[in-house]
């Protein structure tokens, strides 16, 4: 009587994780043992990675706007607080894409904010 090989299933299991380790190297794309410990690490690092994205557009969308304050004169810390006193509600990102595209349309924001 042949040996069971544990047949379908775990050969569908084994190359799931094959396939998630293409484009890696060495064995770490082929043996399914080393590979298998490599695809979990990835995706600890991309679980992980997915959380820091957010902090770090959010930190580029201040520095876009300080400089661009910075040009005009202000801080970026003087601008939030005067948005908020004048009740603008313009998310960073949106100050960003103005610093960055349209500065008049930015410098306008940021006399309408100074203003009031």
């Amino acid at each position: 009587m042949p040996r069971a090989k544990r047949g379908f299933k775990a050969r569908r299991r084994r190359n799931r994780i094959l396939k998630a380790a293409k484009g890696f190297r060495g064995k770490r794309n082929s043996c399914h043992a080393i590979a298998n410990e490599a695809v979990q690490h990835a995706w600890m690092h991309m679980y992980k990675s997915r959380k820091v994205r957010k902090r770090e557009f959010r930190s580029l969308w201040i520095a876009r706007i300080n400089a661009a304050c910075r040009e005009l004169g202000h801080s970026y810390s003087k601008l939030i607080g005067a948005m908020t006193a004048a009740g603008m509600d313009i998310n960073r990102k949106m100050l960003s894409e103005l610093a960055v595209n349209d500065p008049d349309a930015f410098k306008a924001v940021v006399d309408h904010a100074m203003a009031a």
